[in-house]
């Protein structure tokens, strides 16, 4: 037989998947530096003030944007970089559900869920009206409306393909999403002493103003595990809202459809895996069938690759885009993110 012989496909696949994870590792070290550098920094304030101003999330996101905004990494850090942002935030979301139960939930009452729905629909009408009152089209402010008061690049990418979205209006929607989520995960922290907040009241302000799950998980750890939790399922109920919008804007797509594509949103569009995830382990924690004693451990890796994926989203915002984002735009993303959360300031000193 000869010694050369091609590649069977069962062999070329293991090849394909160990490439894909050779090339995912520089960007994941890079980031686990960055996180470990934070780490020690935090330390450092322990050791000193014996309180952590700066928390270690907030400085990986500082040390990031920082490294970013004088060198872009080059594309053997890109993949790494992506991975540590996206699916490793996921999996902190997803473990976070395994310190939760849902008698929480239950505790919150209708009022709660009854006043997030509303906060979506005033803050998606207003948002909207304030888009086409700036000039903006149609499309590109049904976009920013659903990016604003929904849950930004999962919202902007599920509502795209229904009302026929191109692609300069997308990427005119998204393009202050990165740098405004994470001023949000940054500023919001410095609410809770200037409102006086309680830790059930931040988690709540929390989960209505930040735009994306993970990134609520970013913000309220520096306040203690009960906002945490109280924020996380605030920022579901709220995702969930995306379901009835979608079916809506279906119905009357049809006249922004200018030449486009009509698309189908799957289910797991709408529902990413990581809530799914977050809502079974959740259930296993409501029936005691996930111990108490695995919740420590857990949350300690939750904070881990939280960190870690901050030094992800800290290189990945350059702070220049700014200057490619009209005016317009620039007006109607960040008046309605202010409306939002005016709104849900209200609305948590309400629950007072």
């Amino acid at each position: 037989m000869p010694q050369n012989q091609a590649s069977s496909p069962a062999d070329a696949k293991p090849a394909t998947v160990a490439s894909r994870i050779a090339a995912l590792i520089p960007g994941i070290l890079l980031c686990i530096a960055v996180a470990g550098v934070s780490a020690s920094l935090e330390r450092a304030e322990l050791g000193v003030f014996e309180h952590p101003y700066v928390e270690a999330l907030v400085m990986a996101i500082l040390l990031g944007m920082a490294l970013r905004s004088f060198w872009k990494p080059a594309t053997r850090w890109q993949a790494g970089i992506a991975f540590s942002a996206k699916q490793l935030l996921e999996v902190a979301v997803m473990l976070l559900g395994a310190s939760i139960s849902f008698a929480a939930i239950a505790a919150s009452g209708i009022a709660l869920l009854a006043s997030i729905a509303a906060v979506v629909v005033v803050a998606l009408s207003v948002s909207f009206g304030l888009s086409r009152l700036l000039g903006l089209s149609t499309r590109l402010s049904i976009l920013i409306a659903c990016g604003n008061s929904i849950c930004g690049n999962s919202a902007i990418a599920a509502v795209a393909p229904i009302i026929g979205a191109n692609s300069d209006e997308i990427a005119s929607s998204i393009s202050f999403t990165a740098i405004l989520g994470v001023m949000m995960v940054l500023g919001l922290p410095l609410l809770i002493p200037l409102l006086q907040l309680t830790a059930t009241q931040y988690g709540i302000l929390a989960g209505l103003t930040v735009y994306a799950v993970p990134q609520v998980l970013a913000a309220t750890v520096p306040a203690g595990l009960v906002s945490t939790q109280i924020g996380t399922l605030v920022k579901l109920m709220r995702v969930l809202m995306l379901g009835p919008v979608v079916v809506g804007l279906s119905l009357v797509a049809s006249r922004w459809q200018t030449g486009a594509k009509k698309t189908n949103v799957g289910f797991f569009r709408l529902v990413p895996w990581f809530i799914l995830g977050f809502l079974v382990l959740a259930t296993l924690r409501s029936l005691e069938i996930v111990p108490v004693t695995v919740v420590g451990p857990v949350t300690k890796i939750t904070s881990f690759l939280t960190v870690v994926s901050m030094a992800a989203l800290g290189l990945g915002v350059d702070v220049r885009v700014l200057a490619n984002v009209g005016g317009r735009v620039t007006a109607a993303v960040t008046l309605s993110l202010m409306l939002l959360l005016g709104i849900s300031i209200a609305l948590v000193h309400w629950f007072k």
